[in-house]
Parts: structure tokens; sequence; C-alpha cells
């Protein structure tokens, strides 16, 4: 069986997070499909690892992004807050909004 901390599902078009605080003993996703659930997720250290904190704030960017600059800039207030010190995070939030 292979598992992803992080995973983009086309077909339902959000974010699957596996929630790494119920490890080992269950399998949870949390599915995202706005930056606030990426935001919650992190924030309760439902992914954890420096890596997959940057990537779900990057994917959490991009649903937040769906709404248009506004929406994009408050998407991204709201990913930095959720962890001060984490430099993937602010790493990838910012090659994303160069990028947008």
């Amino acid at each position: 069986m292979e598992y992803h901390a992080v995973r983009w599902d086309d077909e339902g078009d959000m974010l699957v997070l596996l929630d790494q605080r119920e490890l080992p003993s269950r399998v949870e996703h949390i599915l995202c499909r706005d930056a606030e659930c990426v935001a919650r997720a992190i924030e309760g250290l439902a992914v954890r690892g420096a890596p997959a904190i940057g990537i779900a704030a990057a994917f959490g960017l991009v649903l937040g992004a769906r709404g248009g600059g506004s929406e994009l800039s408050a998407a991204a207030r709201r990913l930095v807050s959720t962890r001060p010190t984490a430099v993937n995070l602010f790493w990838a939030i910012g090659r994303m909004l160069d990028r947008a």
C-alpha cells in the first residue's frame, strides 16, 4: 500500500492530507477544498515535517487563488501565520507568490 503525506486529487479537485496525528494506529485523511482547511491542518500538526508543510502550504495557496487577487493575499497571510518558524513554508509561499 502506498501513502502520501500530501496529494492533489484531480477528480475531487482537492488536496488530500495524511493526518499524521493518527499514525501509526490509523490511516486518516483530511480533504481540503480551501486554504483555511490547509491552514488548520498545519496548525493542528496533522501535517508534519518541513517538506510536507511547504508543499501543503503551496497547494493551500493554489486553493486560495481560486477567488482572485484579494483572496490569494488573504490565503498567503493565513498560511504564513500557521507556523511562524517554518522556513520551508515561507519559501514555498514566497515562490508561489513570485509566480502568481
